[in-house]
């Protein structure tokens, strides 16, 4: 069974490469529990298809990948990296036309052969440092 959990979350990041947001009616319980809460979205599947829809429209050549996988009962760990071209607006920051790449831990649970509870933890500082809306930090003076 670990071994389905890790196929079906892999599933889950090739379907959003392929833009394929109509697969996470399938890959997303209908009680589906997000913890890694996006502001002005609920932390539910709805709100998780519409994470993808907007982030895939602020940057159309989104693509995850993922990296190690563990699973251990009725949990799958990934460590995956995002990249994408920033070309349409994003939580309100225009486009600005410059390249992400993100690292993230994302935990599911599955169940039945869908996810009903995510955990993730994302760095979402690097990547608004990458769009230039956050500036980088100074190096440390000796």
């Amino acid at each position: 069974m670990p071994e389905d959990h890790k196929s079906l979350l892999r599933r889950f990041y090739d379907e959003v490469n392929a833009d394929n947001l109509a697969a996470l009616d399938e890959l997303l319980a209908d009680d589906l529990i997000e913890h890694e809460e996006t502001p002005g979205l609920e932390p539910n599947k709805e709100g998780v298809k519409q994470f993808f829809a907007m982030f895939r429209s602020a940057f159309p050549d989104l693509h995850i990948d993922a990296h190690e996988m563990l699973a251990d009962g009725d949990l799958v760990c990934a460590r995956i990296t995002t990249t994408g071209t920033h070309q349409g607006e994003f939580l309100g920051i225009p486009p600005t036309g410059k390249r992400i790449e993100v690292d993230a831990i994302d935990i599911v649970r599955m169940r039945d052969g869908q996810a009903v509870e995510h955990w993730g933890v994302t760095d979402t500082i690097a990547m608004l440092q990458q769009l230039g809306v956050v500036p980088e930090e100074a190096p440390a003076q000796p």
